[in-house]
C-alpha cells in the first residue's frame, strides 16, 4: 500500500481522482503559484477538462515543490515526474542543440522567437528530447531577460563589472555575462532570494514578470532592460507515459498544450507592461539601456561558441529574420 501511495504520488494516477476523473495529471514548475508560468498551466488544466469531458485532470505544482529545474527534466525522463514546465536553461546539458537558444540578443522580438520556435528549429529540438524519454509537447514563454542589482544603476556592459551576478546554470550566459566583466554564479532559482538578500551574489537576471512576481524587488533596487536573452520554457511529458495513453488521449493534451501556449504568450505580452509598473511603484529604479552596446559586448560569446553549437541552426534562425527584415 506504501509503495502504491508513494507510485501514484509521483506518477499519473489512472484511478478515479480530482471529481471522476480517470487520468491525473501532475505538472511541476520552479515559479511562483501566480506568475506566467502557472497562468499557463491552468489554462491547460481548463482545456483539459473541457476537452476530455472531465476525464483528464492537472494538478499544478509551482515553487519547486517537486524540485530545480534540473530535477524536473530528469524526473520527467525517469519517469517519477509526469509533467514539467522548465525554461530551457538545463536542456544543452543533456542535448547541446538546445544550447543554440541560449546566444545573446538571438531573436529581434518574442514574434521572431515564436515563429522559429513554432517552426523547424522547434521541431527539431522538441524531436530530440525523445532519445531522453521525454515527449516535448510545445516552447511556452519565459521571457527576455534583464539583469537587476542592489548597488548602482547599469546603463553599459562596463557597469556589471566585477559584480557577482547570478545566472542559470547555463554555459553560454556564463560567459556572455564574463565578456561584459561581471562575474556569473550559477544558482537554482530555489536558492536565489536568500543569496540576494544576505549579499551572496549582487544581482541577478530573469524576465519581468518573474522579477516581478517573485518579488525580487524586495531585495533589489535597480533593474536595466538588458533584454539581452530570450528564454522559452518547455510543456514536457514523460515519454513512456505520454505514448501508453490512448491516441484519442494524446490528441486532446496535444491540442490543449497547443492551445494553452498562445493563450499563456498572450497573457505574458499583456502582462509586461503591468508589471514593469508594479516594480516602478515599489520603488524599482527601472533603465532603459544601450542595445547597440550590449550587443557588441556579446560577439566574443559568439566566436566562443562557433565550433561548439549546430551553425546550421544558428544560421536558419538568423537569416530568417533578415529576411523578414528586407520585406519590410
Amino acid at each position: 500500500m506504501i509503495a502504491l501511495t508513494l507510485a501514484c504520488s509521483l506518477t499519473a494516477c489512472t484511478t478515479a481522482a480530482n471529481d471522476g476523473a480517470t487520468l491525473t495529471l501532475k505538472v511541476g514548475m520552479t515559479t511562483a503559484p501566480d506568475g506566467h508560468y502557472a497562468k499557463g498551466m491552468e489554462e491547460f488544466q481548463r482545456l483539459l477538462d473541457e476537452y476530455s469531458n472531465g476525464e483528464i485532470a492537472l494538478e499544478i505544482y509551482p515553487n519547486s515543490q517537486l524540485g530545480n529545474e534540473r530535477d524536473l527534466v530528469e524526473g520527467v525522463s525517469l519517469g517519477t515526474i509526469p509533467m514539467a514546465l522548465v525554461s530551457t536553461g538545463p536542456f544543452p546539458n543533456f542535448l547541446p542543440d538546445f544550447a543554440v537558444l541560449d546566444l545573446p540578443y538571438l531573436f529581434q522580438d518574442a514574434q521572431a522567437a515564436y515563429s522559429a520556435l513554432d517552426g523547424e528549429v522547434g521541431l527539431e529540438l522538441l524531436g530530440q528530447l525523445e532519445e531522453k524519454g521525454i515527449k516535448g509537447l510545445g516552447f511556452y514563454e519565459n521571457g527576455f531577460r534583464h539583469v537587476t542589482n542592489n548597488k548602482q544603476e547599469i546603463l553599459l556592459p562596463a557597469d556589471v563589472k566585477g559584480m557577482k551576478i547570478r545566472t542559470m546554470e547555463n554555459d553560454i550566459h556564463m560567459n556572455t555575462y564574463r565578456q561584459y566583466g561581471a562575474n556569473p554564479t550559477p544558482m537554482a532559482w530555489s536558492e536565489i532570494f536568500s543569496a540576494l538578500q544576505q549579499g551572496t551574489v549582487d544581482g541577478q537576471e530573469n524576465p519581468t514578470i518573474i522579477i516581478e512576481t517573485a518579488k525580487v524587488y524586495e531585495v533589489q533596487k535597480y533593474m536595466s532592460l538588458t533584454g539581452n536573452f530570450y528564454s522559452p520554457c518547455v510543456l514536457i511529458m514523460n515519454k513512456k507515459l505520454f505514448y501508453n495513453l490512448s491516441q484519442a488521449d494524446r490528441e486532446i493534451i496535444e491540442r490543449a498544450s497547443e492551445e494553452a501556449k498562445h493563450w499563456q504568450r498572450e497573457y505574458s505580452q499583456n502582462y509586461e507592461q503591468e508589471a514593469l509598473e508594479k516594480l516602478r511603484a515599489a520603488g524599482c529604479i527601472i533603465s532603459e539601456v544601450d542595445t547597440a552596446a550590449w550587443k557588441d559586448a556579446s560577439q566574443g560569446t559568439y566566436r566562443d561558441y562557433e565550433e561548439k553549437l549546430n551553425q546550421d541552426m544558428v544560421n536558419r534562425i538568423l537569416q530568417a529574420q533578415d529576411s523578414k527584415t528586407d520585406d519590410r
